[in-house]
């Protein structure tokens, strides 16, 4: 019998449930895994990691739309579904979904905040970010 670590496990069940990429496929580099590559390069980073049929993950996507059209060129918004991409949950250290995390332009994290976010305190990150 396999044996599986608590963190390994509960990892694996809060994973199979969501992720989602808003960006449209060629807008952000990918790493072998097709992984989006975030943060992106020379910009502040908003990364929201989660899934298509999580519930709280859903509620946000309207969110991240809005974002991304919003920020266009000021900050790159970043959506990775963890179903779509399982090595993200390990790469980003995610513990649950929704996740979002905050990186300045030279790529440093910020902040993470885990479960939805709404609008005003993301833009209040980002702006905390120097991002107007």
């Amino acid at each position: 019998m396999k044996s599986f670590s608590l963190k390994t496990t509960l990892k694996t069940i809060f994973l199979s449930g969501c992720v989602l990429l808003l960006a449209t496929a060629g807008s952000f580099a990918a790493d072998a895994n097709g992984i989006p590559i975030a943060p992106v390069p020379g910009k502040v980073t908003m990364v929201d990691l989660g899934a298509n049929k999580c519930i709280p993950c859903k509620m946000m996507a309207p969110i991240m739309e809005e974002l991304e059209k919003e920020y266009k060129g000021k900050a790159a918004i970043v959506f990775i579904d963890v179903w779509e991409n399982p090595g993200a949950g390990d790469k980003y250290d995610i513990k649950l979904i929704p996740t979002q995390i905050f990186y300045d332009a030279k790529g440093k994290e910020m902040s993470r905040h885990e479960g939805f976010y709404e609008k005003a305190a993301i833009v209040a990150e980002l702006t905390k970010l120097g991002v107007k």
